[in-house]
């Protein structure tokens, strides 16, 4: 296989290396062609560009591959928890028993916030959108930490990561119990990772909350699937934000408001809005289906089909069997969750659907999930900001680590006026 492509432009002949990863993915090297051209390449919303070289996920959406650093999404899922299977993201490998009792002693150490953040809690109105309060707090709580402001020192990013991986969910934590006007919940050192958010989130001060192991499973797993995901736009605004050698609390909060937007992490939100207009409307889903095979107005399934799996959502495979075992064993009679039953049969077995390959995602079947343990519609994409922040930091990592890193900086072409000039008030 050729090493090089060649470009004909203006009559000159350009050779451009080829860059192959380890999975055989190939890509042409641009990164001198408007030095030697003066030519730059166009590509809106970058699906066609390889903005960086990592080593943290592979995907391949044609097959359904998922994999964590080369680990099978699908064996994860099967004997990894969470916590684990963040250090295996952040750090490369699984960690080994001494690995794994010091990760999660870190964890436990940092899980409180520092008590004055608490005014910072206050100064919110009791609208404001938990996502809003995360990623300011998440950039407060930064503040707190004197080591941020120096420059990235690899011999204590293990303890950083930790304090991030930790507050996160007592920030998301409080940030729910502040927009229902509730006392907060201090974490506690006996409960894993997801039990203390559980008990942070639904726990009183005169009565704690009961943990059903069933339910930590089944959020602890969509924390896990959620894990990374590759160049999505939170991962890649991370990756820019760092380029300017920004710190971890700041990196992270950019991407907590990347993932906000309702076309990224708003997906399986999307989906439980979607259920309960069907109810309103009082149809069990058959009509709604008609309408979207019939391409009628306003009939948008969501939660089905994804832009980078062409295939079944590997993710998806994994969630439906525990949305299956959780509806059963919590025998949860919902309306919205029958809805969600008729449009997953439809997905699996209509020939429609089957053509166009638009089968449930992850995120139908987490909406699902998060509906029937209880969890806010407002706080689902907290839920997924949680999951993310091992991929942000990894990827926060590989860009402080990378020797050849430089400051993101894309081009433009520019559409704008010609040369004009500046008129003066009088004469306007």
């Amino acid at each position: 296989m050729a090493n090089t492509a060649k470009l004909d432009i203006d009559g000159k002949v350009l050779e451009l290396p080829i860059l192959e990863g380890t999975e055989g993915e190939r890509a042409i090297d641009f990164r001198n062609l408007r030095a030697k051209t003066g030519y730059i390449t166009y590509d809106e919303s970058y699906a066609n560009t390889g903005s960086c070289q990592s080593k943290v996920t592979f995907i391949d959406g044609e097959k359904g591959i998922l994999r964590y650093r080369g680990i099978p999404i699908e064996e994860l899922a099967e004997g990894s928890t969470f916590v684990q299977t963040a250090y295996l993201v952040i750090f490369g490998h699984l960690p080994t028993e001494a690995e794994r009792v010091e990760f999660s002693g870190l964890l436990t150490k940092y899980q409180m916030i520092h008590e004055d953040m608490k005014f910072h809690f206050e100064g919110f109105p009791s609208s404001a959108h938990p996502m809003a309060i995360l990623s300011a707090m998440i950039n407060a709580a930064g503040c707190f930490i004197p080591e941020l402001t120096k420059d990235y020192q690899p011999e204590v990013f293990e303890q950083q990561a930790a304090r991030l991986l930790s507050q996160v969910r007592t920030l998301a934590a409080y940030a729910y119990r502040k927009s229902r006007g509730l006392p907060s919940i201090y974490p506690k050192r006996k409960y894993t990772y997801t039990e203390n958010f559980l008990h942070m989130m639904f726990s009183e001060p005169d009565e704690d909350y009961a943990l059903d192991p069933a339910i930590v499973d089944a959020l602890d797993l969509i924390f896990l699937l959620h894990a990374d995901h590759e160049q999505n736009c939170s991962t890649a605004t991370v990756r820019m934000v760092a380029s300017s050698r920004a710190n971890l609390f700041a990196s992270a909060s950019a991407g907590v408001c990347a993932l906000w937007g309702p076309l990224h992490g708003g997906a399986n939100q999307a989906v439980i809005e979607m259920l309960k207009e069907i109810r309103a409307d009082k149809d069990d889903g058959t009509k709604f289906l008609d309408k979207v095979k019939n391409r009628g107005a306003g009939a948008k399934l969501m939660g089905f089909g994804h832009r980078v799996y062409k295939n079944y959502d590997p993710r998806a495979r994994i969630i439906k069997r525990r949305s299956d075992e959780l509806l059963a064993k919590l025998g949860i009679s919902d309306p919205l969750l029958d809805i969600a039953k008729t449009l997953e049969e439809a997905a699996l077995n209509d020939p429609y659907f089957i053509e166009r390959r638009l089968y449930p995602n992850v995120d139908f079947y987490s909406g699902i999930i998060m509906q029937a343990i209880g969890i806010p519609l407002e706080m689902f994409t907290v839920i997924f900001s949680i999951g993310r922040m091992p991929g942000w930091i990894a990827n926060y990592k590989e860009v402080m680590e990378d020797p050849d890193s430089r400051i993101y900086r894309p081009r433009q072409v520019y559409q704008g006026p010609t040369l004009n000039h500046y008129v003066p008030l009088f004469e306007r």
